[in-house]
């Protein structure tokens, strides 16, 4: 496991920034690249511990898993004598989490899968809320921890996350890299380890969710999709239909409440009881127009140089 320390020449707070904890989530990969390579970090204070690859096993065999099929994120705080998964997350929360103010884990959606940025927290921490809230990502969702991730390993040790979630599983996606690596520099400046030249101000307040909901499958067949994340739907909107493959058989999915779309499935071929559509319950009110603010924003910042994904 490698890991990349930037030192300040002032003191300041030590913030921790991970990815590939699932190892097919290699859009937090292309963001910590794009964070190592910024400008901004030769005027930092503080110390910044980057961890492009926390889970190498599976990022090199394009797995989420490790090689004993454990997932990393529900084996913290684990053991120094315990399994590989067990020893890794010992190694992390020592090595990592134990010397920082604050983290923020990047993860992607799962293969065959899509989420729109968001930034999720545990309920019931103003600072952290504060801290997400910088962070400029769309969507700021409160989450219930759950057991044996490092969100809630970390929490436990008194060391709060930040989890952004965005893109695809294997996949590069331009907006979520660009998202991504603005967050963190945004979160930086709000713990004033970076000056505010070249860090792009959110220009909205981003939405906020303390509920999501997942749309499933009424029957299997193949879907045509009518939705994409970051639509919003009122309850009872069409998000498709799935259809037996002869065209005798069609069943509507509607949407059983309100919301924004921050995730849904890439695939056409769905079985019955499949979740195909993630809605967060938030304020319907300039949604989409907050949304479309931030991304004109990351689209126009001058800070991304580099040619885009494509």
């Amino acid at each position: 496991m490698s890991v990349h320390v930037v030192h300040g020449r002032r003191d300041g707070p030590v913030l921790f920034v991970s990815a590939a904890v699932h190892g097919d989530e290699v859009i937090g990969v292309e963001i910590a690249r794009r964070l190592l390579r910024s400008p901004q970090l030769d005027r930092i204070s503080g110390t910044l511990m980057v961890i492009p690859i926390v889970n190498t096993f599976g990022f090199l065999n394009h797995s989420r898993y490790l090689p004993d099929r454990r997932d990393l994120n529900r084996s913290f705080p684990g053991s120094e004598t315990g399994s590989l998964a067990g020893r890794l997350s010992h190694l992390f929360m020592t090595e990592i989490v134990g010397r920082a103010d604050l983290g923020i884990d990047l993860h992607s959606a799962a293969i065959h899968r899509m989420n729109m940025p968001q930034i999720r927290v545990s309920p019931g921490k103003p600072e952290t809320i504060a801290h997400a809230e910088a962070f400029g990502a769309p969507v700021v969702i409160r989450s219930k921890l759950r057991e044996g991730s490092l969100r809630a390993a970390a929490q436990a040790a008194g060391v709060d996350i930040l989890l952004y979630e965005a893109g695809e599983g294997l996949r590069f996606d331009e907006m979520s890299a660009r998202a991504g690596v603005a967050g963190v520099l945004r979160v930086m400046h709000g713990l004033g380890m970076i000056p505010k030249r070249g860090v792009p101000i959110p220009s909205a307040a981003p939405l906020r969710a303390s509920k999501t909901e997942w749309e499933r499958a009424p029957a299997g067949g193949l879907m045509r999709a009518f939705k994409s994340c970051g639509e919003m739907v009122a309850e009872g909107d069409l998000l498709g239909i799935i259809s037996d493959p002869f065209g005798e058989a069609e069943a509507e999915l509607r949407a059983t409440a309100g919301g924004l779309i921050i995730g849904r499935t890439n695939l056409p071929i769905v079985n019955e009881g499949d979740a195909l559509f993630h809605i967060a319950d938030v304020e319907a009110d300039g949604a989409v127009r907050r949304i479309e603010s931030l991304s004109a924003q990351l689209d126009a910042a001058s800070m991304f140089d580099e040619d885009e994904i494509i």
